[in-house]
């Protein structure tokens, strides 16, 4: 009888020492995902970088805080060779995730890639992963809220002259003026779309030059893209002109002339890319954010009183874009 008594409370303890350690289990704090990110300019730039920035501190807040959900980053690696070394850097400090956000830096990343197979690397804007199992790429079809952009511009200008200012013709900032210019032709085929490129995605000496030459020619409306626009800005601010922004919102450099902003939400691709690694898929798939998933949206700025006409139209164009009605014809 005594043995019987003791094997029933031999059962009962190891019992409760099983369901203590289960619920230990259940309740340990799930690991922390930690990211590293490299950019070329500021993450206060209001532009490029700061889309990936900005992503990133949302995704942060989605997964619980800093200790759910950590952020590193190098700013400002406008110098190929020293954005490399930062990715190397990262990846031998065994972060879950290293973006090389940047076009500029694809072939440094082709290179280090191979020699952390246990660390998924992602870049952008681009398609290519180099058939790299641990590289994610994403992309923006930025020619989508141009064209958007491009129709507000059209149906607001006055002189029907419009200045874009490019920085390098590529990438994402390529399709945002095709597609800009594109909305705008779609909206008034008699306006004038000036187009400069001024080789840098962040002198904002040139962007400033070729803004006052657009608006010498006659320009009343303006945009572009990539962080040197700020100067650009501040040239249609003085002239009273309008400006449409893209990749970050852009309202509050020049809140009485700025209307609208495409802005990059790249969680959208950031929350896929965690997910699969997560499950152990390291990369091998390029993402692209647009207008019907979420991931380019257009920001009115409340600032800017917008006319009913404009808004109508820029609506119509984000409805046809979506459902297909709209086809966007790009060079």
């Amino acid at each position: 009888m005594k043995k019987i008594v003791w094997l029933v409370s031999l059962i009962m303890v190891l019992s409760m020492i099983l369901s203590a350690c289960g619920t230990a289990a259940t309740q340990a704090p799930a690991e922390k995902f930690r990211v590293a990110v490299v950019m070329p300019s500021a993450i206060n730039d209001l532009a490029f970088s700061q889309s990936m920035y900005d992503a990133l501190v949302r995704i942060q807040t989605e997964m619980g805080g800093p200790d759910k959900f950590e952020i590193v980053y190098s700013e400002n690696m406008f110098v190929v060779d020293d954005a490399a070394a930062a990715i190397r850097d990262y990846a031998t400090q065994g972060f879950n995730l290293v973006i090389a956000h940047g076009s500029q830096y694809g072939s440094s990343l082709q290179e280090i890639a191979p020699d952390f197979p246990k660390t998924s690397f992602a870049w952008g804007t681009t398609a290519e992963t180099f058939g790299q199992p641990n590289i994610f790429a994403y992309e923006a079809a930025s020619q989508e809220g141009g064209y958007v952009n491009g129709v507000m511009a059209a149906t607001l200008s006055s002189s029907a002259v419009i200045g874009v200012v490019g920085p390098i013709e590529t990438g994402d900032a390529k399709l945002y003026v095709d597609g800009f210019k594109a909305g705008v032709m779609a909206t008034n085929p008699d306006a004038t779309v000036n187009v400069n490129y001024i080789g840098s995605f962040s002198d904002v000496a040139l962007a400033s030059e070729a803004a006052t030459t657009h608006i010498a020619a006659g320009a009343d409306v303006l945009t572009g893209t990539a962080q040197m626009v700020v100067g650009a800005i501040g040239k249609a601010e003085e002239a009273n002109a309008l400006w449409f922004g893209t990749q970050s919102n852009q309202s509050s450099l020049a809140p009485k002339i700025v209307v609208a902003s495409q802005v990059y939400h790249w969680e959208v691709a950031l929350r896929e890319m965690i997910s699969l690694i997560n499950a152990g898929t390291l990369g091998g798939k390029t993402f692209t954010a647009n207008l019907s998933n979420g991931g380019e949206v257009i920001e009115f700025n409340p600032d800017y009183a917008l006319s009913a006409d404009a808004k109508a139209a820029a609506e119509a164009a984000i409805s046809g874009i979506k459902d297909g009605s709209v086809k966007i014809s790009l060079p």
